[in-house]
């Protein structure tokens, strides 16, 4: 990278070098031009004014030799219709051409000044004209002079120009070492932090550097190595989870499959010959079965909202509908806690799977039953907002203590063991509902004070996307 760098920094100084050195061969040959104009103007009104138009033309002409180099310059009388009368040329002014359509007579006579550069076929090289209309009679006079612009300079100038890129070059090559320098070496020093980081993602120290864009590498990897931290302890937590589901989720099978062992081997002794008593064991044994089953299915479905490998059947579903069956089958429970529900359902529809909705609603309104209070009450109310259902559910009975209300959706997890294992249930309930909203990217919150009570309130999208 660092001889790329180098590579490239000189690359652009040698371009800008070759540019600036053609942009100053122009401009100075724009400059030379200008001022042999302007010379040589200064010098044609002088001679306008020592000129006897009067007289002898060619005469007058003549004596403009002791003055001019006529190897180097060339002065030259042209009537108005273009006719040369006299000129300081070898060539006589008989031979000439007429001179009317010179571009510096043309532009002289219609302007009073022209100017041209051409190859001279008279004199065989390149000569700059200068022509003006003569202020103190009907003519043109015009001037020439060879002209190679800055051509015959360079030869003078190339040793400077030699020596100006030489030093230019080392200065760009020293330059461009340092630049290079500044580069790589906040990179080195970036990533021989990272090879220090020995599987602490936390411990990362970067230095201020001179350039905003490398600072800002510094600080997307030292957030990525706290993002690598994060999801590692969220590894290890999930590890930790999978382990206490595990172990509770066999606490939960071991205990009523102990139960169902224990009544089978008693009716298999024969011990028990009272028929009612065996009807009683049998009546057990189905039950803990039933209790099995329900926990078995409760962590099927919970591993299907998890994974989403299941394929969900989604259709309009009408939540009226849905709350009145729940609360109907849920009447026998609230009727036996001495509890009763209230129900306040809005006209609403929701695209999503209606056994879905069936858990939500039965799993959140069971609770509210079990741990209520004789004379307790449950208000459901589903409501619509911004194209979302509002279900609440609230209760007066015992509350869930501050330290709990973090844990409350975990897997069989119980805020007073207790009293949960007299109510019965998987200990799944919350933690499906959780994934039921989460399934239909809604959200959801709980209130809850001890002996006052509890409200959760489940906000889900009218139209859910997968």
């Amino acid at each position: 990278m660092r001889r790329a760098i180098f590579a490239k920094f000189l690359q652009v100084i040698l371009v800008v070098l070759l540019l600036s050195t053609f942009i100053f061969y122009i401009a100075s040959s724009s400059a030379l031009l200008k001022n042999s104009r302007k010379d040589m103007l200064y010098t044609l009104g002088a001679v306008d004014k020592v000129i006897d138009y009067r007289g002898d033309l060619t005469g007058e002409v003549e004596k403009l030799k002791a003055v001019l180099d006529d190897k180097q310059s060339r002065f030259t009388v042209i009537r108005m219709d273009g006719v040369v009368v006299a000129d300081t040329g070898d060539v006589p002014v008989a031979s000439l051409d007429n001179h009317s359509q010179r571009e510096e007579v043309k532009e002289a006579m219609q302007g009073g000044e022209g100017y041209s550069r051409r190859y001279s076929e008279t004199l065989k090289e390149n000569m700059l004209y200068v022509a003006i209309r003569s202020s103190e009679s009907d003519y043109i006079l015009r001037m020439a002079i060879p002209y190679t612009g800055m051509k015959e300079y360079l030869m003078l100038l190339l040793p400077a120009v030699w020596l100006s890129f030489l030093v230019a070059i080392m200065y760009s090559a020293f330059s461009a070492d340092n630049f290079a320098e500044s580069i790589t070496k906040p990179l080195k020093e970036i990533s021989q932090e990272m090879l220090k980081v020995n599987g602490d993602y936390t411990d990362l120290s970067f230095e201020t550097y001179q350039y905003p864009e490398i600072n800002i590498i510094a600080e997307t990897t030292t957030k990525m190595s706290r993002n690598v931290k994060d999801y590692l302890n969220q590894i290890e937590m999930e590890k930790q989870i999978r382990q206490e589901f595990f172990s509770n989720a066999s606490h939960e099978l071991k205990t009523p499959i102990t139960s169902v062992q224990g009544y089978a081997e008693l009716l298999e002794s024969g011990i028990i010959a009272d028929e009612s008593q065996k009807r009683d064991f049998v009546n057990r044994i189905k039950k803990e079965a039933v209790n099995m089953n329900n926990l078995i299915n409760d962590i099927l479905m919970i591993s299907k909202l998890e994974t989403k490998e299941a394929e969900v059947l989604k259709s309009d579903v009408r939540l009226s509908i849905v709350l009145d069956d729940m609360i109907e089958s849920l009447k026998p429970l609230a009727a036996s806690h001495e509890v009763t529900i209230h129900m306040d359902c809005k006209p609403l529809c929701i695209y999503a799977n209606g056994q879905q909705m069936k858990e939500l609603f039965g799993n959140l309104i069971t609770n509210a039953v079990k741990y209520n209070k004789p004379g307790g009450e449950v208000w459901v109310k589903v409501t619509e907002e911004d194209r979302y259902v509002i279900i609440s559910v609230k209760d007066n009975g015992m509350g869930i203590p501050k330290d709990s209300l973090g844990r409350i959706f975990e897997r069989f997890y119980r805020v007073d063991k207790g009293r949960s294992k007299k109510q019965g249930g998987t200990g799944l309930g919350l933690s499906i509902v959780k994934h039921i909203v989460n399934f239909y990217q809604g959200t959801i919150t709980v209130e809850s004070e001890l002996d006052v009570g509890t409200e959760f309130t489940v906000k889900i999208p009218i139209q859910g996307k997968l």
